[in-house]
């Protein structure tokens, strides 16, 4: 059957069928409680003015009596207002208004024009909300959001506070697409062709019988000719699904390291009438879990090598630009990772968006909590009300992304010692995970299973793949028990010997470590204000530990020496938990000036992946080793002496790779580098500036403590400052930072669409050191090709069921 359809899928028509346009810009903001503040005519314009994403929590003080506590780094808590007055114009038929909130910390209140539009208590989870019937499309309108972190403690990590991530507007017509109701996935995938079902949802508010007809196309294909379905009526208030198949000839896959994505433009019509658009990105790939042989992606064998990350930036508090995430992610895929773990908690929208581009796996999890409280105000208070939905939501929201592979539907849940509270708790979840996306697994990270008897009575076995937090021995002896299971490790330590489980049994997909980088809160006391278990360090830069998983995660030749020092006295593995199991933190340094320079001895650590590895001191060897089969680090005694420490790794007995560690001499100037050539006026764009305090040589110097001053000129400003002293309780707002372990940060926007920005860095007695970087506007999206008057149709298989 052959339609005709008269469409260009192109700006303009996107503005006549339906528009989403940010809502960030020109909020009011108050700390504080403030009386009738949800009211229209309330006086806001002594307030301060801020743009969203806005986490005021991050803007500290640190005080150890701050009721966060050490849980959330010490910074402060409670009640905050925004406001923002704006009008808006009718688009045609556009009638429909509705707010998309990515995240509120924490429990939010939205009124709109003094009429309030509900509450939502975990600020991890994004929601609309409808303004249609309350818009004064004449005049003035205000919307009103209230803030409340004030009940403490509420967290084991820190969350930050307030409207924390982006914000849209959105206007439709009365029949649209239902907001997060489009679903594509790929049922079928080879290298030939790949099928592509595209599912949506489609409401009608109107007051009348409405026949709309369906369609899509996928542009970027050998073929993007658009289809459409045959018309579908809907009743007064009726929503129904409608699904559309088509086949992509030779698809490019999205793959690891590889995100190539395609895009599905999907729209409404009535007769030869846009009603309404949306483009939905995603990426044609297979995998799935086997209990014999792991995790396999597009038809290819390997371990999962991943990490959990909490959700702040430092520096930036929960509200994290974009481009900072994309740096701390390039790191992590220097050094082997290739999957993330959103612990614990669903991410911004926008980081799934830069996973699925940069070719990350991801495991989504929704709680770290159910019934049973690990703190006084934190999820159980809401999990028997909210947990469901918050569910539904999220996976609704996020089941585009082809980056994630498995939904976590809890960590470490303390429910599961009664075993009558748990099973069918999660038993509940599990059906609502596959209710709104049948097409992947749900795992989650067990809590001591053997104590629970998990694997005993039936709880671990509702799990799609079986997941577990540390003791590879159980999990391992838990599938050997019945060899049908499909087990990860969804949080282990960095020790070798859990490496040595994923590496050496085929049937344990893979693992993540605890954790990829330091993060703010879980402190185990003043004044600590971040935790230390990172590869990297907070800053994003490199822990010497790093260097070791990366001798373990990557092939491409690699060495690097490191100097370990006495191990410090034992702490606890997770404050909070009163924990019967203890570590003893070791501390690495990746520098060969120790405090004290006269002879004495070292302990040298080398990581790498090659065959043998040299050490010389000042040019003499100091012997090689082979690479041990446990792929441990190879360690020398070495009587210190001021100069080079040379490692040099060989394969078949040829030079493969080398690093140096230099002994520094006195503090002499800044070294000023920055992560990029360009920034653009974004909100989510920043650029990393790093300092460093060298010699006269340029060798770093790792006891400097200097602090360095930060000023800029030009078209753009500073952010913020950081270093990665997790004890330091200086402002991350501010124009300057003292240095730890020779180093500081500096963060620049920029505040113009042309220009230069300039930074200097100035301390007392050190040559000064500057960075110039360009301004220019952002890259647009490549432009949509429109699809011509007149085009031939074809008409595909369709499906209309209520919703």
């Amino acid at each position: 059957m052959i339609l005709w359809l008269f469409l260009i899928v192109s700006m303009p028509l996107a503005v006549a069928a339906g528009t989403t346009t940010s809502f960030d810009a020109g909020w009011r903001f108050l700390r504080g409680t403030a009386e009738n503040a949800d009211k229209p005519e309330f006086d806001d314009s002594k307030w301060r003015r801020v743009d969203l994403p806005h986490d005021w929590s991050i803007e500290g003080p640190f005080d150890a009596k701050n009721p966060t506590g050490g849980a959330g780094g010490y910074l402060p808590s409670g009640v905050a207002w925004y406001r923002k007055h704006f009008r808006l114009t009718k688009f045609g038929n556009m009638n429909r208004v509705y707010v998309e909130f990515d995240g509120v910390m924490g429990i939010s209140d939205v009124w709109i024009n003094g009429v309030h539009l509900g509450q939502r208590p975990s600020g991890y989870v994004s929601f609309v909300d409808d303004l249609t019937e309350h818009i004064n499309w004449s005049g003035d309108n205000v919307i009103a959001v209230r803030a409340d972190t004030s009940a403490q403690p509420a967290s084991r990590w820190y969350t930050g506070a307030g409207i924390y991530r982006h914000v849209r507007i959105k206007q439709t017509r009365d029949v649209h697409f239902r907001t997060w109701g489009t679903f594509v996935s790929t049922p079928q995938v080879s290298e030939k062709e790949a099928t592509v079902k595209i599912s949506a949802e489609v409401v009608n508010d109107s007051r009348k019988t409405r026949s709309v007809t369906f369609g899509a196309i996928i542009p970027n294909t050998a073929e993007p000719v658009p289809g459409t379905t045959n018309p579908v009526s809907l009743g007064p208030g009726e929503t129904k699904t409608v699904e559309y198949t088509v086949t992509i000839r030779k698809p490019v896959l999205w793959d690891v390291a590889k995100g190539d994505m395609y895009e599905a433009r999907v729209f409404l019509l009535e007769g030869k009438t846009p009603l309404d658009i949306e483009s939905v990105r995603f990426g044609v790939r297979e995998f799935h879990f086997d209990a014999d042989t792991g995790f396999w992606l597009n038809g290819k064998n390997f371990k999962v090598k991943g990490v959990c990350l909490h959700a702040d930036g430092s520096a930036f508090g929960a509200a994290v630009p974009l481009s900072v995430w994309e740096r701390r992610l390039r790191e992590l895929r220097k050094l082997g990772a290739n999957a993330i773990r959103t612990a614990h908690n669903p991410p911004a929208p926008e980081f799934l968006d830069l996973a699925d581009r940069m070719g990350f796996l991801v495991m989504d999890e929704l709680f770290d909590q159910w019934t049973v409280a690990k703190n006084p105000y934190d999820y159980h208070l809401y999990f028997r009300e909210w947990s469901r939905r918050d569910v539904t939501d999220t996976v609704r929201r996020d089941r585009n992304h082809p980056s994630i592979i498995l939904w976590s539907a809890g960590n470490e849940i303390h429910d599961t010692p009664q075993p009558e509270i748990a099973i069918p708790i999660l038993k509940g979840l599990v059906e609502t995970f596959h209710a709104a996306d049948p097409t992947r697994p749900v795992t989650q990270g067990l809590f001591r299973p053997n104590v629970s008897k998990d694997y005993d009575n039936g709880l671990a076995d509702l799990l799609d793949v079986i997941g577990q937090n540390y003791r590879e021995k159980e999990i391992l002896a838990a599938h050997k028990q019945k060899p049908t299971r499909k087990i990860i490790g969804t949080e282990n330590t960095h020790e070798l010997n859990q490496w040595l489980a994923v590496r050496d049994n085929p049937e344990y997909a893979g693992h993540f470590v605890w954790s990829g980088i330091d993060y703010l809160g879980e402190s185990a006391g003043w004044p600590t204000v971040a935790y230390n278990s990172g590869l990297l360090y907070k800053t994003g830069t490199w822990r010497p530990l790093a260097y070791q998983r990366q001798s373990w995660w990557t092939t491409a030749p690699m060495v690097y020496a490191a100097r370990r020092i006495s191990k410090t006295p034992k702490l606890p593995t997770d404050p909070g938990y009163n924990p019967t199991e203890e570590r003893r933190p070791t501390v690495l340094f990746s520098d060969w000036t120790p405090a004290n320079l006269d002879k004495h001895e070292e302990n040298v650590e080398v990581y790498s992946n090659c065959d043998e590895v040299e050490l010389f001191l000042n040019g003499k060897s100091l012997g090689r080793k082979p690479k041990p089969a446990d792929d441990a680090p190879r360690n020398w005694k070495v009587d210190f002496e001021p100069g080079t420490l040379r490692a040099v790794g060989y394969n078949a007995g040829r030079e493969a790779a080398n690093y140096e560690l230099k002994t520094a001499g006195k503090p002499s100037k800044l070294l000023v580098t920055v992560d990029r050539n360009a920034l653009a006026e974004d909100w989510d764009d920043v650029a990393t500036v790093t300092v460093a305090v060298t010699d006269d040589n340029g060798t770093l110097v790792p006891n400097a403590a200097d602090l360095v001053t930060f000023k800029t000129e030009g078209a753009g400003a500073l952010a913020a400052v950081d270093s990665f002293d997790n004890n330091s309780h200086e402002p991350y707002q501010a124009t300057a930072r003292r240095a730890f372990g020779g180093m500081c940060f500096a963060y620049l926007k920029a505040n113009a669409k042309k220009g230069r920005i300039k930074l200097t860095a100035t301390a007392p007695g050190l040559k000064a050191g500057s960075a110039t970087i360009e301004v220019a506007p952002k890259k647009d999206e490549a432009a949509a090709p429109n699809i011509i008057v007149d085009l031939p149709v074809r008409a595909g298989r369709v499906r209309a069921k209520r919703a």
